[in-house]
């Protein structure tokens, strides 16, 4: 799928690094609210909090010849809510349990640095191009 067509410009190198900043913001937004709610509580498995997952794909500008990343969006896992016996928790359903969030904290820390470092990564190729042009239009 081209994203250029109709009068939009080809992407460029900072197209594709701000697209693919933005797509490492979502994944470390995606691992920070799944952190915020682990070990959240509800009355019944439907309403137990499920982890968040972004999803991306490939996309390629024919005219430029340059492939980047897009968002398809941000889906909920339909991983089983852990069920505890807690009859003192105001929560508990009529047999006495709570329905925890199934997050896996070291899972989600390891995304969130695997993003943080993706991001980086991005942010220092951006860097390097744009120091490169500096250099090229300074050589007059």
């Amino acid at each position: 799928m081209s994203m250029a067509g109709n009068g939009t410009p080809p992407l460029t190198l900072f197209g594709v690094t701000g697209r693919a900043m933005s797509a490492q913001l979502v994944r470390m937004n995606a691992a920070a609210s799944n952190l915020a709610n682990a070990g959240n509580v509800a009355s019944s498995e439907a309403q137990a909090y499920r982890p968040l997952r972004p999803v991306f794909a490939e996309e390629l500008d024919a005219r430029s010849g340059l492939a980047t990343v897009k968002v398809q969006g941000v889906y909920r896992t339909d991983t089983t809510a852990v069920r505890t016996h807690d009859p003192d928790n105001p929560l508990a359903d009529a047999n006495g349990d709570v329905w925890a969030a199934p997050v896996d904290e070291n899972a989600e820390m390891v995304e969130m640095m695997e993003a943080s470092r993706q991001y980086q990564n991005v942010v220092e190729a951006m860097q390097t191009a744009k120091q490169l042009m500096l250099d090229t239009m300074r050589m007059k």
